[in-house]
C-alpha cells in the first residue's frame, strides 16, 4: 500500500486540541519573553508584541500552508520573543509531515533565528556563546524529533485503521460472494431436482383435463402416476431443504445425488410416462465416469427431457453421450421445435443453471435452433 499523504493521517483539531496548543504556545512565549522583558526599550517592546500577535494569527494557518507558515513564524521569532511559541508549534507541525527537504532547512533557519535573537537580546551575565548555541540546538532537535514522532504515530494509526477497514470490507465482499454462490447453488439444485417432477405432474394433469374418453381404471392409473410423481417430488424437496438445515457440517443430509449410472433409469422413467426418447450411450471404456461429471450429465439430460415435454410434447428426443478420459464427455440432445406456446409454466432459468454447472466443472454448454430442431450441446472434462 502506498504511503498516505499528511492530509490523510492528520487528525482534525477539536476545541480541546486548539486550547491546549494555545496554552503551550503562551507558556513558551512567556518563558522566553521573561528573559528579555526587563532589558527591552519601549520601541523593542512594541515591535515584540506586534510581531508576536502576527505570529499567533499566522500559526493558525499552519496546516493549509505548512512550509510558508513555519518559515514565516521563525522569521518573526528572530525579532520577537512572543513569536517563540508559534514558531515552535509550526516547527512541530511541519516535522509531523516527515519530509526531510522541508525539515532540514527549517531546522537550520530556526537555529539561525535563535542565534540572531540572542545577539539582539543578549542574556544577562557573561554566558558563553557556545552554551546559548547548545541550548538552542538541543531545543530545536527535541522539538523536531517530537514532531516526527507524532507524525509517525499518526501514520501508523491511520494505516492500521485503514487496513482494518479494508479487511472488514473484503470480508464482507467474501461473505456476500459466498452467500450469492450458495443461493445460486441451491437455486440450481431446486430447479434441477423439482422441475422435472413437477413438469410430469403438470403434463399428466393436463391430459386428464382434456381426455374425456378415459374409463375409471384409466383415470385411477393416471391419478396414481400423478400421486407417485408428487411423492417423489416431495422426497427430493426434503433432500434439497436438508442443505439449509445442517448448520454444523454443511453437508447434504438427504439430497439426491445421481450419477452417470442413473442416466438409463432416468430415460426409462421418462419413457414410462409417454415420452419418446432415443438414447445412445457411446462411452466405451473400463474407467468409470467420475460422480461429479455424472451428476452434471444427469442434470443436463433431465432438463432436456423436461424442456422437450414442455415445448414439444410427443416429439422424438434424441440423446447421444460419448467421450473418454482423454477427450472428455460430449452430450447432445436434439428434438423438433414444438408448435404453439406451452401450457406448462417455466422460469427460463433451467438452461442458465445448466450453463453455470458446466462452467463450474470446467466445460461449456450451448443451445439454440438448428433449422426446425432445437439442439442442446455440452462438453464436460473427464475429471473428478
Amino acid at each position: 500500500m502506498d504511503r498516505p499523504t499528511p492530509e490523510e493521517y492528520q487528525p482534525p483539531l477539536s476545541a480541546w486540541g486548539h486550547t491546549w496548543r494555545l496554552v503551550a504556545m503562551l507558556a513558551i512565549s512567556a518563558l522566553i519573553w521573561a528573559t528579555v522583558l526587563d532589558d527591552q526599550s519601549e520601541a523593542l517592546w512594541a515591535v515584540d508584541v506586534a510581531l508576536g500577535i502576527a505570529s499567533y494569527v499566522l500559526v493558525f494557518f499552519r496546516r493549509r500552508w505548512p512550509v510558508a507558515v513555519a518559515f514565516g513564524t521563525n522569521l518573526l521569532g528572530t525579532f520577537s520573543a512572543i513569536a517563540a511559541g508559534p514558531a515552535s508549534l509550526a516547527l512541530v507541525s511541519l516535522s509531523t509531515r516527515r519530509v526531510w527537504r522541508h525539515i532540514i532547512p527549517l531546522a537550520v533557519a530556526s537555529f539561525a533565528s535563535a542565534q540572531v535573537f540572542a545577539v539582539i537580546n543578549p542574556p544577562e551575565g557573561s554566558e558563553p556563546w557556545w552554551l546559548t548555541a547548545s541550548t538552542n540546538l538541543v531545543f530545536i532537535a527535541a522539538v523536531t524529533a517530537w514532531g516526527m514522532y507524532l507524525g509517525s504515530r499518526r501514520e501508523l494509526i491511520w494505516t492500521l485503521r485503514n487496513r482494518a477497514e479494508r479487511a472488514e470490507a473484503e470480508q464482507e465482499l467474501r461473505s456476500t460472494h459466498a452467500r450469492d454462490s450458495e443461493r445460486a447453488r441451491i437455486a440450481r439444485e431446486m430447479h434441477d431436482v423439482l422441475a422435472h417432477r413437477i413438469s410430469q405432474i403438470s403434463m399428466h394433469a393436463g391430459a386428464l383435463a382434456f381426455r374425456e374418453d378415459l374409463g375409471p381404471a384409466e383415470m385411477r392409473a393416471s391419478a396414481g402416476v400423478i400421486q407417485q410423481t408428487a411423492n417423489e417430488a416431495l422426497t427430493d424437496l426434503r433432500g434439497v431443504l436438508g442443505v439449509l438445515r445442517d448448520r454444523e457440517t454443511g453437508e447434504l443430509l438427504h439430497t439426491p445425488q445421481p450419477t452417470y449410472a442413473d442416466l438409463a433409469e432416468l430415460v426409462e422413467a421418462a419413457r414410462a410416462t409417454g415420452a419418446r426418447i432415443e438414447y445412445d450411450d457411446l462411452i466405451a471404456c473400463t474407467e468409470e465416469v467420475p460422480d461429479s461429471v455424472g451428476r452434471t450429465l444427469y442434470r443436463i439430460v433431465q432438463e432436456g427431457i423436461t424442456n422437450a415435454g414442455k415445448h414439444a410434447p410427443g416429439a422424438l428426443l434424441t440423446i447421444q453421450v460419448s467421450g473418454s478420459p482423454d477427450d472428455g464427455v460430449d452430450i447432445m440432445l436434439r428434438n423438433p421445435v414444438g408448435f404453439g406456446p406451452t401450457r406448462t409454466p417455466g422460469s427460463g432459468l433451467g438452461l442458465v443453471g445448466l450453463a453455470e454447472r458446466a462452467e463450474l466443472r470446467g466445460g461449456h454448454l450451448s443451445h439454440g435452433r438448428d433449422g426446425s430442431t432445437f439442439v442442446l450441446h455440452a462438453w464436460i472434462p473427464w475429471a473428478s
